[in-house]
């Protein structure tokens, strides 16, 4: 496994090493100690999964408030998507800057979002799937979304008619809000 930077400092492109011979291809998508020594020390406690079946579906701005922060490893299973982290660390050299990568079944990356960033993708095709781990638990009542349009963020989606969730269409933008400050502790 290899760790690539992106143009946030925490957030990494995870590149996985492809095994490929005459029957196909094999890859292990975690593990545990090859992560530690790349300084990914996340311990996932959850695998999610999503389909979206027409290109132009827009999840997020997702997060969620503290006790409850996650970090988050992501990849597409099938099809391919726009995948964007945002940091919504008040207080950090690159606050409200984004990242944002392709993942693809093709392509095999994933992106490593760490606890303190706010996540969302948008599908490039048609039948997408998107597995990701977490390591802390799903708990609704800390769960928020940023307006994924949201002009002091400026994320450049490629789109501005985005098929969106009534969730995703009620979102605010930041505003005044914080909800996390630079090098606290999650």
């Amino acid at each position: 496994m290899k760790k690539i930077p992106t143009g946030l400092d925490d957030v990494f492109i995870i590149e996985p090493q492809v095994f490929n011979d005459g029957r196909g291809w094999f890859m292990e998508t975690y593990n545990d100690e090859k992560f530690r020594r790349l300084g990914i020390n996340a311990a996932f406690v959850q695998d999610n999964h999503s389909y979206s079946a027409k290109k132009g579906v827009l999840r997020g701005l997702h997060f969620q408030k503290n006790p409850y922060a996650q970090s988050k490893l992501v990849r597409c299973t099938r099809g391919s998507i726009f995948d964007v982290a945002v940091d919504i660390r008040a207080g950090s050299p690159q606050y409200l800057k984004w990242t944002a990568v392709e993942l693809s079944a093709e392509n095999k990356l994933m992106l490593y979002i760490p606890r303190g960033f706010a996540h969302g993708f948008l599908t490039l095709t048609d039948d997408v799937e998107v597995q990701y781990k977490v390591d802390r638990p799903y708990a609704p009542e800390f769960d928020m979304s940023i307006a994924w349009n949201d002009a002091a963020i400026g994320i450049e989606w490629g789109t501005s008619d985005p098929v969106l969730s009534p969730k995703d269409i009620n979102a605010s933008p930041i505003g005044n809000e914080i909800y996390f400050r630079f090098g606290e502790d999650f």
